[in-house]
């Protein structure tokens, strides 16, 4: 990614460049992927849902939407549909979550990704330990590099993202929520990191990204005894930013999870992505290279049409339209 400063900004250092060259992949462009269905969807997407690898269908086992009223347009729901197994990861799922993560991170129509259950009191009870038990030990250890790799493009995608946890998440369950920029959950929810007491550790990123969200001393607590806390405990020591109590139809943080993404797509697509960029990788970073890395990022939304158009729209105390230009 070429970064054009703005006039009368400093060169940016080689820690800053290399910094934000690791989250430019697909920061901006639509490369790679032909409109279809009246460019609703990317072609990579629509090949997937027709041939049921990454899937839409009630049957499948990841049901991916394309939010089209609206005041819904750019958000886009992935849906683990894995009634039979409590919605575990295995290495089908692995594999569809990757091919819809693929297909959304060069979009720039899709504005914010929820990630949710389409089963009913739970999100996802972490590893498919039945089919693990059938793995041969070499096995093993790929299967876990692959799992942690989703989770990392999970981490990755350009927009934000939300977890909603309207059931348990417990192991690569919560690990993946953990990945997601926000967490929303039910005060019924319940969610651990388990894996000791399977004399495992958890292996998809849930020993890093736990305690950059909780803090070292509480996350070592909390995996040292694979303890399970609900909603309201979750959001007291900040795992999730919301809470809400559960409601009949069983998906009250899938509600409060898309009023926050209709929030976020008001906003301009260009700025939140931007805004995204530097905090994740300003927060890996000492606080000056924080710093000249948004320097960097502001240097981006300088040139671009929505800047104007919000600042016309102040002007004019109307609405701004956002193009994502």
């Amino acid at each position: 990614m070429a970064v054009v400063l703005a006039s009368g900004l400093r060169p940016l250092s080689r820690g800053v460049r290399v910094a934000l060259r690791r989250s430019a992949r697909c920061h901006w462009v639509t490369a790679g992927f032909s409109r279809v269905d009246g460019g609703s969807r990317p072609r990579a997407l629509v090949r997937c849902l027709s041939e049921g690898s990454a899937a839409a269908g009630p049957g499948q086992e990841l049901q991916v939407r394309y939010l089209e009223e609206e005041e819904s347009k750019g958000i886009v729901v992935f849906g683990i549909n894995r009634p039979q197994s409590k919605n575990a990861i295995s290495k089908k799922l692995v594999e569809m979550i990757t091919e819809a993560i693929e297909a959304v991170k060069c979009d720039k129509n899709v504005r914010t990704v929820i990630l949710r259950s389409e089963v009913p009191g739970i999100f996802c009870a972490g590893a498919d330990l039945k089919e693990r038990a059938k793995m041969h030990p070499s096995e093993v250890g790929p299967f876990v590099s692959k799992a942690r790799n989703l989770i990392n493009e999970l981490g990755h995608l350009p927009m934000p993202t939300i977890a909603v946890l309207d059931g348990a998440a417990l192991g690569g369950g919560l690990e993946m929520a953990l990945a997601c920029d926000i967490r929303v959950a039910a005060t019924s929810a319940k969610m651990g990191l388990v894996e000791t007491r399977l004399a495992i550790i958890p292996g998809a990123g849930g020993t890093q990204r736990l305690p950059r969200v909780v803090g070292i001393s509480l996350a070592k607590e909390l995996i040292f005894s694979g303890r399970v806390l609900d909603g309201t405990e979750a959001k007291a020591i900040g795992l999730v930013s919301h809470v809400v109590e559960q409601n009949e139809a069983g998906d009250a943080a899938y509600q409060r999870a898309l009023a926050l993404a209709k929030e976020f797509i008001l906003q301009g697509p260009i700025a939140v992505r931007l805004a995204k960029q530097a905090i994740d990788r300003g927060t890996e970073v000492d606080l000056a290279t924080g710093l000249a890395i948004e320097e960097a990022c502001y240097a981006q939304v300088i040139p671009t049409k929505d800047r104007i158009e919000g600042l016309t729209a102040f002007k004019e105390k109307r609405p701004p339209r956002f193009t994502g230009e």
